[in-house]
């Protein structure tokens, strides 16, 4: 089971590690191919036990509560992406002379000749986002297209389904990078980096490698960020297509082969004639929703992505006029008093957080929750100068207290011990009162949400009910 396609399933016994999102659509495709299906799986609760049932009801084999013995027999592991790599399952299969892939690796094998290309989108925060914009361009400029990978459609119904697709906007974390090997787009794009998932790639060192993965064997164009200089190191260690091209990103003003801003306009001066002194005009800041500084960096990266693959000026200005953002990134929910109460709940990391506080003057910061090994010093000490107060809840809000005192000490903090359901509207009433009119109160949690909420978007659907309830 070297590189190229495996073109004969039948018989072969493959592993399938892990229930969950990706799991069971590769045991029943796996299956469908005619492949000897063993699924294994560490949990075996309720939820897991009814997935078994669904696939054992196939003749799927499922092993719960053991994920860590490799099936006799086995020639093939095919990976959920978030089991780590040092799991002992892996040794097992290493010291088996047993190929491990990930489920965008055998997505990317099973492809039918003559298939759809890629465009690849990773980095630590903006994907999902300049993936839609990059589908909705694409649409605009009337091609089969669809968001596939880490969201939307699973990357093996986009192949092996029988809807055809001229080219695929393809989101990939950096665990799904690391089980495929063999993955190589046409073009892709990092969009930044900064530290996180540490505890499951060991080091800042292996998890910017596997995100730089994307980058090989590109055809047409590696798009970075001139903003971000480890994105562009990524492109000079790739082993690319002769031809490939670097293209670079700015919110400035941009040089030959990069897209940047020019007077409230988007422009490209890498896919034009005579880079050297021409631009084409795409679309107006004014095209991207919402025009933050971090969401015009994802339009240009998606306008590059679209570039590189031909798409005509005009298709990226209809694309992002018709792309709307998904709930919860720096989404605008009411002002209340002349103040602007905006749900960032999708910015649980420090990254993120950073980038949505850069987009107000004047800020009542309400953060906190999960840290996942994070510190904050850096990101309190960066938007000092912004914050009005600040309003902290969860299990980790004395991590973010202890940085505003050493670097924000005059800004006012309540601190809410409190972590049942009404924590979030005595949030909201406490930043009303440190807020003054111009000012916004910006739900930005730099956290991960799971130690009050089941999830982001419930912690930011409580904020925004906080708010509708203030307006009332």
């Amino acid at each position: 089971m070297g590189s190229g396609q495996v073109t004969d399933w039948q018989g072969k016994h493959v592993t399938v590690a892990g229930l969950g999102v990706s799991g069971v659509p590769a045991a029943k495709a796996l299956h469908g191919l005619g492949a000897k299906v063993t699924v294994v799986n560490d949990g075996d609760d309720a939820r897991a036990r009814t997935q078994a049932a669904e696939l054992e009801a196939l003749g799927v084999t499922v092993r719960l509560g053991d994920g860590d013995t490799l099936p006799d027999s086995t020639e093939l592991i095919v990976t959920a992406p978030g089991w780590k790599p040092d799991k002992p399952l892996f040794a097992a299969a290493d010291a088996a002379g047993v190929p491990v892939w990930g489920d965008v690796e055998l997505a990317w094998r099973l492809r039918k000749p003559g298939a759809a290309d890629w465009l690849a989108v990773t980095g630590t925060n903006g994907k999902t986002t300049t993936v839609q914009m990059l589908a909705s361009i694409l649409e605009a400029a009337g091609l089969r297209t669809a968001a596939v990978g880490n969201i939307g459609v699973s990357l093996l119904d986009a192949v092996l389904g029988d809807e055809e697709y001229d080219v695929l906007a393809v989101e990939l974390s950096s665990y799904q990078l690391h089980w495929a090997p063999s993955l190589r787009a046409h073009s892709a794009a990092v969009l930044n980096l900064a530290p996180d998932h540490l505890d499951w790639h060991g080091s800042m060192k292996a998890y910017a490698r596997d995100k730089g993965r994307i980058y090989e064997g590109n055809r047409v164009a590696c798009v970075y960020n001139t903003a971000d200089k480890a994105t562009e190191d990524l492109v000079r260690e790739a082993d690319v297509e002769e031809g490939c091209r670097a293209i670079g990103f700015t919110l400035g003003t941009p040089g030959p082969s990069q897209l940047g801003v020019v007077e409230g306009l988007l422009v490209d001066r890498a896919f034009v004639e005579n880079r050297q002194k021409n631009a084409q005009e795409l679309a107006e800041v004014a095209d991207v929703k919402p025009a933050a500084p971090h969401n015009v960096a994802n339009a240009l990266a998606a306008a590059a992505l679209a570039r590189a693959y031909g798409v005509p000026a005009n298709a990226v200005r209809d694309g992002l006029r018709n792309f709307t953002p998904d709930a919860h990134r720096i989404a605008h929910v009411a002002d209340v008093d002349g103040v602007a109460y905006v749900d960032d709940s999708k910015a649980t990391n420090t990254h993120a957080t950073q980038a949505s506080l850069a987009a107000y003057d004047s800020v009542v910061w309400i953060a906190g929750g999960l840290a996942k090994g994070a510190t904050f010093d850096e990101l309190v000490a960066g938007a000092a100068g912004r914050l009005r107060g600040a309003v902290l809840i969860g299990r980790d809000r004395a991590l973010i207290r202890e940085a505003l005192a050493r670097h924000a000490p005059e800004v006012p903090v309540v601190d809410l011990e409190r972590t049942d359901t009404g924590a979030m509207l005595q949030a909201v009433q406490e930043a009303r009162r440190l807020a003054r009119p111009g000012d916004t109160v910006l739900l930005a949690p730099a956290c991960a949400s799971m130690d009050m909420f089941a999830n982001y978007n419930k912690r930011g659907d409580a904020f925004a009910q906080a708010v509708r309830e203030l307006g009332a």
